[in-house]
């Protein structure tokens, strides 16, 4: 591999349906990289199936801006996918996610570089406020955090999302995990290495609606929680343990009312006790379901993500050469020589 003096900087923005927003974080995120005078830096943004528009402004940054590439989805897969696919066609040395929607302010990008620079692998951001945001939303969010780091065997920091920096090689790691209900902060604190906080305030959102609303909120928490732990199975074993419990106990009553001569037969007690009973085994079912869904959705030798276009103009800078050693064994979505569907 051929040294370079210059190093990378990789932005990956995934963008579903932000439209009004796009220009205004471009300016931002491009003045914020163009002060690394000692970096070079690419923009990737990732359209996550978006019917807005946001296309064809993301076609227009790409054609004025050689800096800017733009990876194109089939349809919508997700954020945590569309996170996914720009790490995977990232070529820095170091790789920044952010969002397209400003509640994560770009500037603090510079913060981030500057403890990457002091060796540390993953620098990411700590919410010390949130603007803009419901009370139910910041306690919800506030609980979910806690609960994680409760139940989950990694140690994944509280009031963390996914905006953060990560430097080659943990971004290698990343690449080869190809899970597919995918939690990426908490892969990315599974993986270990030198990681940091920096703390920022959170603004509210420059422009349209959030896209995390509560039904896809509990289905992330729910991803999280499941690929991090096994405390739902033994929360359904402690379950059935009490409904156990309760059902000898109203047994050893049973008998005692039996023999003072008291027994009092009625249907309310026995339809108390079934459906008492019941609804334990349907939730103990529901929580093993869950298990064997993701269990599933693994085995499945589908891809994680389909890209249809890329969109980019040839960059006359030091990264034009920049030689790629990254290891992608496992990454088949990101080989499209290997994989039907699959365009570039």
């Amino acid at each position: 591999m051929t040294a370079h003096s210059t190093q990378l900087l990789s932005v990956v923005v995934p963008v579903f349906n932000e439209v009004d927003g796009i220009d205004a974080f471009y300016e931002r995120a491009k003045a914020v990289c163009e002060g690394l005078s000692d970096l070079d830096h690419e923009i990737l943004f990732v359209d996550d199936g978006s019917t807005d528009g946001s296309l064809e402004v993301l076609e227009g940054l790409s054609r004025s801006d050689p800096a800017v590439r733009v990876v194109k989805f089939s349809r919508n897969f997700g954020h945590q996918i569309a996170i996914t696919a720009g790490v995977d066609h990232a070529e820095g040395d170091a790789v920044v996610v952010i969002d397209a929607d400003l509640q994560d302010p770009p500037e603090t990008i510079a913060d981030f570089v500057e403890k990457w620079r002091e060796g540390h692998d993953v620098v990411y951001g700590v919410r010390e406020s949130r603007d803009g945001e419901t009370r139910a939303k910041l306690w919800t969010a506030t609980a979910f955090y806690r609960l994680l780091r409760r139940f989950t065997n990694v140690e994944i920091p509280v009031d963390v999302g996914d905006f953060r920096l990560m430097s080659r090689r943990s971004a290698q790691v990343l690449r080869g995990m190809r899970e597919k209900d995918r939690f990426v902060r908490g892969l990315v604190s599974w993986m270990g290495f030198t990681q940091v906080g920096v703390p920022y305030r959170r603004d509210a959102r420059h422009a349209g609606e959030t896209k995390y609303p509560y039904r896809k909120m509990v289905k992330f928490a729910v991803d999280g929680i499941t690929s991090f732990s096994s405390a739902p199975l033994k929360l359904a074993s402690w379950l059935g343990y009490l409904a156990s419990g309760l059902a000898f106990l109203y047994l050893a009553t049973v008998f005692v009312q039996k023999a003072m001569g008291a027994t009092i037969q009625g249907w309310a007690t026995i339809m108390v006790a079934v459906l008492f009973l019941g609804g334990v085994q349907l939730i103990c079912i529901g929580i093993i379901g869950e298990y064997i869904g993701r269990i599933f959705n693994e085995i499945k030798p589908r891809p994680m993500y389909v890209v249809e276009e890329i969109f980019e103009t040839e960059r006359v800078s030091p990264a034009a050469e920049h030689e790629l050693s990254i290891d992608r064994t496992g990454a088949s979505d990101v080989a499209p020589a290997n994989v039907p569907g699959l365009v570039r």
